[in-house]
């Protein structure tokens, strides 16, 4: 991180974060639906959770009929 910070000029020691984006327009329903179980599945490969779905923070929660956070209003 250091070694990342001192190589970019708007950083004065160190960079844990990307300073860019590189957005992608979602073309249709099939690719919506890659990035949310992309999304939704980060929490199991980082190890946080064995399931999506009992990954409190997660949307998943909503598409197993399970109580989250925030009430989402969304189609499923």
């Amino acid at each position: 991180m250091e070694r990342a910070g001192k190589k970019n000029g708007n950083n004065r020691d160190w960079q844990l974060w990307q300073q860019h984006n590189k957005p992608l327009e979602i073309l249709s329903e099939q690719m919506f639906y890659q990035k949310l179980d992309y999304i939704h599945k980060n929490p199991v490969e980082a190890g946080f959770v064995e399931n999506e779905e009992e990954y409190l923070y997660s949307s998943a929660r909503y598409f197993y009929d399970k109580k989250g956070l925030i009430e989402l209003c969304y189609w499923r």
